[in-house]
């Protein structure tokens, strides 16, 4: 029998013309216990009060109370409201799909790489984020107008597909000074903290503890204890069609306005300013910081206690070994 990969009780936000924009979904599961999961395999679209009694009663013999308590809170809703079971991983298939996916992320369920997004551009529609909610395009320009005939302003924080995560999940153990740059789908481990032009994008994030102060693309993983210096970037999976999955690994240091283009093993350091792709011709520095050999960042790709620099008089990007852990300081990746 097919597993269930993952399942949501949610609000829905419509279009004029009744088509999904986006879903809320307060409490997801994810690995779901096996009474629990035949609970709802068949369980899918929109649902009412009637369908939630039911849902309900089924919750409360398995020992779900959580769940059935959120069933029995829906029932007041005056939107709609959805059950969506995925089963297995496939890629999503509705909107609804998609939104639970990117909730599992965000609420630390899956990691990234660990649910299926095949299709999720094509999916999502582009929304207009407003105070009052999701708004779709189409609408947007009567939803002015109404705002205005009140006397107000229908204030627009973004038009895109993906919101920003704390208005869905704010995890435990985090800070995020600029909350618009932490998407829905993006995973914050415990101990991270995202300053002011940090970026996370969806199916990306950090186990924490950790300080971004960069940018974390599409499909990134940071390790544990590991800094990412101001305005520093890392090639996400969508960049240029690749498909290498860029990835940090533990006590690393990206320096400021530094790039990354290959996945760096445990207590690296790239030296601030300094872009490493993976066809960057590298010098291998010895003990005795004499060269070894040239080779390409990607034949270094994985490895630990590198340091990367450029030679501040002939400019070549070096690489010698870095055997001492990267000591980061602690009160910056303190959150409490």
């Amino acid at each position: 029998m097919s597993a269930v990969h993952g399942f949501g009780l949610g609000i829905a936000t419509h279009n004029s013309a009744g088509e999904t924009l986006e879903v809320f979904y307060p409490q997801p599961l994810s690995n779901l216990e096996a009474e629990i999961a035949e609970c709802v395999r068949e369980t899918g679209g929109p649902v009412d009060a009637a369908q939630l009694n039911e849902l309900e009663a089924a919750f409360s013999r398995c020992g779900a109370t959580e769940q059935a308590r959120l069933a029995n809170q829906l029932k007041e809703s005056n939107r709609t409201v959805v059950a969506t079971t995925l089963i297995d991983d496939a890629p999503p298939a509705t909107v609804e799909d998609a939104y639970l996916k990117l909730h599992l992320l965000s609420h630390r369920l899956v990691r990234p790489h660990e649910t299926n997004l095949e299709g999720v551009f094509g999916l999502l529609p582009n929304v207009a984020w407003t105070d009052q909610g999701a708004v779709c395009l189409s609408d947007l320009p009567q939803r002015q107008l109404e705002a205005r005939l009140r006397g107000s302003v229908l204030e627009i924080a973004s038009v895109d597909k993906f919101p920003k995560m704390t208005n869905y999940v704010v995890p435990s153990g985090v800070r995020i000074a600029h909350t618009a740059r932490v998407r829905l789908g993006a995973y914050l481990g415990e101990g991270t903290t995202v300053m002011h032009e940090g970026f996370i994008n969806f199916n990306a994030g950090t186990e924490g503890p950790g300080m971004i102060e960069g940018r974390i693309s599409a499909g990134v993983w940071i390790g544990a204890g590991s800094d990412l210096g101001g305005g520093c970037s890392t090639m996400g999976t969508l960049s240029g069609g690749g498909n290498i999955v860029i990835s940090v690994g533990r006590e690393c240091l990206i320096g400021a306005n530094a790039g990354l283009g290959i996945p760096l093993g445990d207590r690296c350091t790239i030296e601030a300013g300094l872009f490493i792709t993976a066809g960057t011709k590298v010098t291998v520095l010895d003990g005795a910081r004499k060269p070894v050999e040239t080779v390409s960042a990607r034949d270094l790709a994985g490895k630990s206690d590198l340091l990367f620099r450029r030679n501040s008089t002939t400019g070549t990007v070096e690489c010698l070994t870095n055997r001492s852990a990267i000591e980061l300081n602690e009160s910056l990746h303190a959150n409490n």
